[in-house]
């Protein structure tokens, strides 16, 4: 039942995936001034949480991409939007991806919940808010998706619903599509940051036997994962992490209102990432699939004030569908 019919309608330079998917962090040039908050993890290593508060009662928190940080722009974008509509934010930086790297050898993977539910937690039991919403985007998307469905029994009656925007929900089939030539460049920006990140890992913790060799000429997902993903998180193979750490099993289980919205056109995403039946067979899990958008771009003309479709579509969900008053 759950399905949208999408009222997204870029111009005409922007129907381009690419095109769409680049502009937003290469021309959108909003900042954000955060207060930041370290706090300290049950293994003893840290987190850093970035508030931005304008005194609501209900509080937005959000989780970034993959090697993304607080400071990305739909991140910035979406925290100030939600501002003016008279709710708290709080960014969660992913370990090692906050501007200081962390204290042990395990940053984060697609699928490492544990950390969600920390933060969660701890947001709970330190702060008042009478209502928690959680937004993800992309690796934060399907860390969204996977907690409310692995919690959904136990979860606080506090977080009343989410939104999850360009998700790649079956990991093995959108690795597949990440690695096609369509996404080299993108392949090459994250590999950038991340060879650099194990690198610096191995220098720190002589015990990790970093094969430096097949780092260097690794030019696939699957070989980062049988070098860092596998040994230092203890799946059995890359293919035991894709199953265990994918969204889609769980977007049955989920029991509050969620809102999923993929790209039709997004290149990172394969057919097996729009979860239409999933939808259909759910009164909790909605999906919107718009023909264009590209990858966490959904920008719509050249023009700033009008590039606000995605914040105000998750503004919208959050009004309608959770049910949270706004300004």
């Amino acid at each position: 039942m759950p399905v949208f019919t999408s009222d997204y309608t870029p111009t005409l330079p922007f129907k381009n995936s690419h095109f769409n998917t680049m502009y937003r962090p290469l021309f959108m040039k909003d900042i954000c001034s955060y207060l930041r908050k370290r706090i300290t993890t049950w293994d003893a290593d840290f987190i850093d949480l970035d508030f931005s508060l304008v005194g609501s009662k209900s509080l937005v928190l959000l989780i970034h991409g993959l090697e993304g940080s607080s400071n990305s722009r739909y991140m910035v974008s979406t925290s100030k939007h939600l501002n003016k509509k008279g709710l708290d934010t709080v960014c969660f930086n992913l370990r090692g991806c906050s501007g200081d790297d962390n204290l042990l050898i395990g940053t984060y993977h697609s699928g490492k919940t544990e950390d969600v539910d920390f933060v969660v937690k701890y947001l709970l039991k330190n702060y008042a808010y009478e209502n928690i919403i959680i937004v993800g985007f992309s690796l934060g998307g399907n860390l969204t998706l996977k907690y409310l469905g692995e919690k959904s029994e136990a979860i606080s009656n506090k977080i009343k619903g989410a939104v999850a925007v360009s998700v790649p929900i079956d990991i093995a089939s959108a690795e597949k599509e990440l690695e096609k030539l369509k996404n080299k460049l993108y392949l090459e920006v994250f590999f950038k940051t991340m060879k650099n990140k194990l690198l610096e890992k191995a220098h720190k913790f002589p015990s990790y036997n970093l094969d430096k060799d097949k780092l260097f000429k690794a030019t696939k997902f699957k070989h980062l994962e049988h070098l860092y993903t596998v040994p230092v998180f203890g799946f059995e193979s890359p293919e035991d992490y894709w199953a265990k750490a994918s969204s889609k099993p769980y977007l049955s289980k989920i029991k509050k209102p969620t809102l999923l919205i993929n790209a039709k056109d997004d290149t990172f995403l394969s057919k097996e990432c729009f979860p239409f039946e999933e939808a259909h067979s759910s009164d909790d899990f909605f999906f919107e699939g718009p023909n264009y958008g590209g990858h966490v771009g959904f920008m719509t003309s050249f023009k700033p004030k009008e590039n606000t479709w995605l914040e105000k579509r998750i503004e919208r969900f959050i009004r309608e569908n959770i049910q949270i008053n706004l300004q």
